[in-house]
């Protein structure tokens, strides 16, 4: 029933806001007393008292920075290109291949999202003390393949109560369902389209609700539809009542401005910030230009990790993503596994707590293991970042995407698009269904070459 739907009131997420504020550098630790007695409410109680939560959070969401604390993360454009690597040196990338290899690399990085999807969207929410175990009794652990319920064993439903109605890869006919994290995707095809190059924060809130249904958004983005529908505008929609704003979200929003700006990861990324500050703030924001920047990378060069350095040029240098990632960066240059590096990510964030599960910065570096251990083959890029757990269907995607456009679609097995055919659905108004042939063919034609 509606008084329950998720994301639209503060309710439980008080906590969510009170550990937001904490990351953010917040003095707040006064207020963990009266977050604790909110959340030691009944639901219905906790309704009663929204106006209370509310106040509270507002409290909490404008106390001072604490002098200790060792990041600098504006929100705003010209703040934040200040204060990136490629405000002193922006990386010098190859020259645009052709139309024809443009075009494979395009339709590499549309089937490339749609299977990263589908690979992590069955088991998404599944916890490594499921997914393991799973992969492991259906011999896909390390993890090669789809999983599919027909390798389910009775006995094996019924110790781990799986529900084999999920869209495992034996349950697709025809097309890769609807995802947000394909819909996002499509909608940025649909926007530029509409709206052209030089779209602002104001279109994208308008466009989502001409074209996006409300309870296809979750998290950040519900919030934010919420403060549109309300009358208010960006970039107050990202923060009035919103403590998501550093949820992957924008994150994984960001691939097509990444696919319409090959080889010129400044605009690309500077689109994906236009995109996401609606809705998300600081990390949140640099979480979407992040991966924006590396897709308009990997469209001309080969070199991982030469993608992952273009990357962290367009986000800030003092902030606390480019810190956990560069953290990724280190361990692997130290000569740790995949493996190991994943150990680490699960020592440094908590999958059982939704704070870190679905934050920005524990699935980026989640993302750039998965570059960095995957050597560049399509198959286990993206079942190393499925395997980690965490968002598994946005990081498989996300991955997909980058390693996609890199190889191409003819470097892609088509084991990986044979379940959805290369179609794909969408929530998106006039793109129900569409062919990934198509899809590539309209981005190829909204690229700007300079």
């Amino acid at each position: 029933m509606l008084l329950h739907q998720p994301w639209l009131r503060y309710g439980r997420d008080i906590r969510v806001e009170y550990e937001q504020c904490v990351r953010e550098g917040r003095d707040v630790a006064k207020y963990e007393a009266a977050v604790n007695g909110f959340c030691a409410l009944d639901n219905d109680t906790l309704f009663e008292n929204e106006a209370a939560v509310t106040e509270l959070a507002a409290v909490m969401a404008s106390a001072p920075i604490r002098a200790d604390f060792p990041y600098e993360e504006p929100s705003d454009l010209a703040s934040i290109l200040a204060a990136s690597p490629s405000a002193v040196s922006a990386p010098v990338l190859p020259d645009l291949p052709e139309d024809d290899a443009l075009l494979d690399k395009l339709t590499g990085a549309w089937i490339g999202r749609i299977a990263g999807c589908l690979l992590g969207k069955p088991v998404e929410g599944w916890r490594r003390d499921l997914l393991l175990p799973v992969l492991k009794a259906t011999d896909n652990y390390p993890m090669h393949k789809y999983i599919t319920k027909a390798e389910f064993s009775d006995e094996l439903i019924r110790e781990y109560r799986l529900w084999t109605g999920a869209c495992f890869a034996d349950n697709v006919h025809h097309a890769s369902p609807v995802d947000d994290d394909t819909n996002y995707t499509t909608f940025a095809l649909k926007l530029v389209r509409t709206y052209g190059r030089d779209f602002t924060p104001a279109d994208v809130a308008e466009a989502w609700l001409s074209w996006i249904p409300c309870f296809a958004t979750c998290t950040a983005e519900r919030v934010a539809y919420r403060n549109i529908a309300a009358g208010l505008f960006p970039p107050e929609t990202a923060t009035y009542k919103n403590p998501y704003r550093e949820w992957i979200g924008a994150q994984i929003r960001g691939d097509f401005f990444g696919y319409i700006n090959p080889g010129d990861p400044a605009t690309a990324a500077e689109m994906a910030f236009r995109d996401a500050s609606i809705s998300h703030v600081k990390n949140g924001i640099y979480g979407e230009m992040y991966i924006a920047a590396m897709i308009a990378a990997a469209a001309v060069e080969d070199d991982i990790r030469a993608i992952i350095e273009t990357g962290l040029a367009y986000i800030p240098a003092k902030s606390r993503l480019t810190a956990d990632v560069r953290h990724v960066i280190a361990l692997y240059d130290a000569g740790k596994s995949a493996a190991e590096i994943i150990e680490e990510i699960h020592a440094q964030y908590d999958e059982h707590s939704a704070n870190d599960w679905c934050y920005t910065n524990s699935n980026a570096m989640i993302v750039t293991m998965a570059l960095l251990c995957g050597g560049g083959d399509f198959g286990t890029s993206i079942c190393l970042a499925v395997q980690t757990a965490f968002d598994t269907d946005c990081n498989g995607a996300t991955v997909g995407s980058i390693i996609g456009i890199r190889n191409g679609g003819q470097g892609i097995d088509p084991y990986w698009y044979a379940p959805f055919e290369k179609r794909l659905y969408t929530s998106i108004e006039g793109y129900n269904t569409v062919e990934v042939d198509e899809l590539a063919k309209i981005t190829l034609g909204l690229v700007k070459r300079t």
